[in-house]
């Protein structure tokens, strides 16, 4: 009925592409929808206003970033939580489309033992087949993790959360069959390993069974594939107690070459809180193995109010999780960890005490699994996700003990990051004082940096992707610094840096 509005002829994989022309724009809209599918799709939105916003910035808007697909960027900062899968909690199927246009080119997949070999002794690898093959084509690399165990085999420890780990002899011999066959037959097709998901939660294992139990898996995996890169404990919370004994007994054995990095899991309500532990357990790792990374390998919240899953019953909204989650990411990298965000799509939990129907941590919202998990509606979480991940990349470089004074009535979070070619300086900060808001107030920021150098200096909003010019009255230099006065915060990042850095959408009318 729209007379702008024509179907392409060439119809992408699943769906189709619409142009919408008008005053010399064009605005394209991927339809993730089989092409026999449901009657209303659901879009990514490529518009320069795909996300509206009530931020008042009292600046000039030049547009909004320009978002990249994983073909057009490099990054090896950012993962992205494709779990559960293994029990079916959701269905790689039904949102594979809406991953490239994301940005983030790592996954991360349980390998799922129970799924794999339901009759002892028989491996059905179809179903991973598919999801890693069809990812792979897509640009997609994969980061594989070994949970969980296997109730065919007595003693071969539980499915789920907090299930244990195999004990029996029978249920080891049979774990290491299976890693054994997972390594030879992803041999060429995965780089990235990672060790049993949340091993002490409620108790469920001691730290010589993790220890031991992460020994004997990952040398299997580095026996058949030695450049294979291992991350290890994927402990709940940074916790030293378990990583100091960990790393103690890997250097007594001699087996710190097995990996590559030490995995926490980081739930707060505030995003902010709890980085103190990490940058000890950074110090710890360092001390053991200088080469060794942390790395943030699961951390999300809710798009609503939930029942159960991590920091449920709390009334969460869209705007409250983008807020969330571009905090924990720029927190992350900012504190020297590599991040994920968790998770890609809603999970319908079923068989497990921990969760209670629909955990909404997706990025993207779909149905449960009585309606094949399809996807309702693209959030406001996935655009900011995918705002940071177009600026924040393999192109920037972080600053540890950035050089920037701040004056604010609210305690700032303040992390610099520079252009790897050029040099040129990103200064990212927001209001870290409380849990996200569901509004967009302001308050006034005065940030002085050293050594910066800014043409074109540019105010830049994480959550829209809104780019604003900051006028010549609010920038002042002189003694090798650059004071940026009177500029707005809130407790979602934003960013100041030069406009020819960025990539950037002109919004129409403006």
């Amino acid at each position: 009925k729209d007379p702008f509005v024509r179907i392409v002829a060439q119809p992408f994989k699943h769906g189709f592409v619409f142009e919408k022309k008008g005053d010399e724009m064009k605005a394209v809209f991927s339809v993730l929808a089989g092409i026999a599918g449901v009657a209303c799709a659901q879009v990514i939105d490529n518009t320069a206003t795909r996300v509206q916003t009530t931020l008042e910035t009292g600046m000039k808007r030049l547009g909004t970033l320009q978002p990249k697909a994983v073909h057009e960027i490099g990054t090896s900062r950012w993962t992205l939580g494709c779990e559960t899968i293994d029990r079916e909690y959701s269905d790689y199927n039904a949102f594979k489309e809406y991953l490239p246009a994301l940005g983030i080119k790592r996954i991360r997949l349980q390998g799922g033992w129970a799924r794999t070999e339901k009759d002892p002794g028989i491996y059905d690898f179809a179903w991973l087949d598919c999801i890693i093959d069809d990812a792979r084509a897509r640009g997609l690399e994969i980061w594989l993790e070994t949970s969980y165990g296997n109730p065919a085999y007595p003693g071969g420890g539980g499915r789920t959360l907090a299930g244990g780990m195999p004990t029996s002899d029978e249920g080891l011999k049979a774990w290491d069959r299976w890693v054994e066959q997972m390594a030879l037959r992803y041999k060429n097709k995965v780089l990235d390993w990672s060790m049993w998901n949340e091993p002490e939660l409620k108790g469920a294992n001691g730290t010589e069974t993790i220890t031991a139990f992460n020994m004997r898996t990952a040398e299997i995996i580095k026996r058949i594939n030695p450049d294979a890169r291992i991350a290890a404990l994927v402990l709940c919370n940074p916790k030293l107690e378990i990583i100091e004994p960990f790393l103690k007994t890997l250097k007594e054995q001699n087996k710190l070459h097995l990996f590559d990095w030490i995995v926490y899991h980081h739930y707060t309500h505030n995003p902010d809180q709890g980085y103190e532990g990490v940058v000890k357990a950074r110090e710890l790792v360092h001390s053991y193995a200088p080469a060794m990374k942390l790395w943030q390998g699961e951390s999300g919240t809710q798009s609503e109010w939930c029942p159960a899953g991590a920091l449920c019953k709390y009334p969460w909204t869209e705007l409250r999780q983008a807020k969330w989650n571009a905090r924990r990411m720029l927190g992350d990298i900012g504190h020297g960890s590599d991040s994920l965000v968790f998770t890609a799509a809603d999970l319908d939990y079923r068989t497990t005490s921990f969760h209670n129907g629909l955990g909404r941590y997706g990025l993207l919202k779909t149905a449960g699994a009585v309606e094949n998990f399809k996807v309702l509606k693209v959030k406001t979480a996935y655009y900011a996700v995918q705002n940071v991940v177009s600026v924040f990349n393999d192109t920037l470089a972080w600053v540890p003990d950035y050089p920037c004074e701040v004056t604010c009535a609210k305690p700032l979070a303040v992390f610099g990051h520079k252009d790897v070619k050029n040099g040129q300086q990103v200064c990212v900060f927001w209001d870290k004082s409380g849990v996200p808001s569901n509004h967009n107030h302001t308050v006034s920021a005065t940030l002085t940096i050293t050594n910066g150098t800014f043409e074109e200096p540019v105010w830049v909003d994480t959550i829209s992707g809104g780019v604003y010019a900051i006028p010549q009255e609010k920038v002042a230099r002189g003694e090798g610094k650059v004071t940026f006065k009177d500029v707005p915060a809130y407790d979602a990042p934003a960013f100041i840096t030069d406009r020819k850095l960025l990539s950037i959408q002109p919004v129409l009318g403006e």
